[in-house]
């Protein structure tokens, strides 16, 4: 657990929008490499580690998202101010208040600066309590002087420049972890860590897996391409949803059996619901009613495999999000035990030799 949680800090510290995912992408490449692993890359700059099995003709795909929310510049205003445009599906008022940095693709510079309601000031502004967080009247204080549009674009801010937030990451005594984007760095950091844990102890799957970070996940479609032949079962790890009619929490895996595209396979999920009952993995199962995966995603796109989603329960998904140790763990240990497991059917080795277990 300590390398996990070490792994979630240093990736929430890299800013990685969707859209501007490169520098985390090499984090990534360069990390796999140390262990030996000959990572690849998809156009859309996704990565793919192709870890041989037991069996290489049927084939596990498990994916995490590295990919955050995060905005574009939309507009430079007459004095100076920022106008931004939303990447991904959150609220303005989550945002209210929260340090931001500017990237400026012009001059490579980066550009701090605050994300603040136009009429934040209660001493000057009669709505500054009721009115509506939008696109209109939030903005960007830049950690500049800069008084007019012109001075801004002499900083070489532009539209378009992304714009990332600021994690803010912080471990308690109590376990928890507090960051922005643990949605979806801390299944991330799950995947890296398995995967050392794999060169490390020279472990052999029994089916070649591989294993995909996307990096477009926030917009719809990070993994629903770039499976190699020969897949069957596609596992999404993914944060779990905590809310309202919710049983996912802080403390046990979540085990997503609908989300907004629709049911996922019953017969993998069962086969999970039977690996936590057997080796004692808290877990809990839910429906994500807001909420789509890139598992659901491949689904759309016509791939013809099993899906499943788990992920460890993120309290204030969108927002300034929580976990802790303990969900990480069990999020873990499912991850490790359906990748020992055998599959619940199998590829047909020749016509008429078909056997599902659906």
């Amino acid at each position: 657990m300590p390398d996990i949680i070490e792994t979630i800090q240093q990736l929430t510290n890299i800013p990685s929008p969707t859209g501007y995912t490169a520098e985390i992408i090499d984090f990534l490449d360069e990390n796999l490499k140390r262990k030996g692993y000959q990572p690849e890359r998809n156009h859309k700059g996704s990565l793919m580690v192709t870890v041989k099995g037991a069996e290489d003709q049927s084939r596990r795909f498990v994916t995490a998202h590295i990919d955050t929310l995060g905005a574009m510049v939309r507009a430079i205003k007459p004095d100076g101010r920022l106008k931004i445009d939303l990447i991904g599906g959150f609220t303005y008022h989550s945002i209210d208040g929260e340090y931001c940095t500017v990237h400026s693709a012009a001059t490579g510079k980066d550009w701090t600066g605050t994300i603040l309601l136009h009429q934040t000031s209660v001493h000057v502004y009669k709505d500054a309590r009721t009115a509506e967080r939008n696109q209109d009247n939030m903005e960007i204080r830049l950690d500049a002087e800069v008084h007019t549009a012109k001075d801004v674009s002499a900083l070489g801010i532009r539209v378009g420049d992304f714009i990332s937030f600021a994690p803010r990451t912080e471990i308690t005594p109590s376990g928890y972890i507090k960051s922005r984007h643990l949605d979806d760095k801390a299944s991330a950091a799950i995947l890296l860590q398995f995967l050392h844990r794999i060169a490390d102890e020279k472990l052999t799957l029994p089916y070649t897996t591989c294993f995909f970070f996307s990096n477009n996940e926030e917009i719809g479609y990070g993994g629903n391409s770039n499976m190699p032949p020969h897949t069957v079962e596609y596992l999404a790890v993914d944060m779990g949803a905590m809310g309202d009619d919710q049983q996912t929490d802080e403390y046990t895996v979540s085990i997503c059996v609908k989300d907004g595209s629709g049911p996922y396979h019953f017969g993998l999920r069962q086969q999970l619901v039977g690996l936590c009952e057997s080796q004692e993995i808290p877990y809990k199962l839910d429906i994500y009613p807001f909420y789509g995966s890139d598992a659901s995603a491949a689904m759309k796109a016509g791939w013809d495999v099993r899906h499943a989603l788990i992920g460890p329960g993120i309290d204030a998904s969108h927002a300034y999000e929580r976990t802790h140790r303990k969900s990480l763990e069990a999020c873990s240990k499912l991850l490790e035990a359906y990748l020992s497991a055998p599959m619940i059917g199998k590829l047909p080795e020749k016509q008429g030799d078909i056997e599902w277990n659906n």
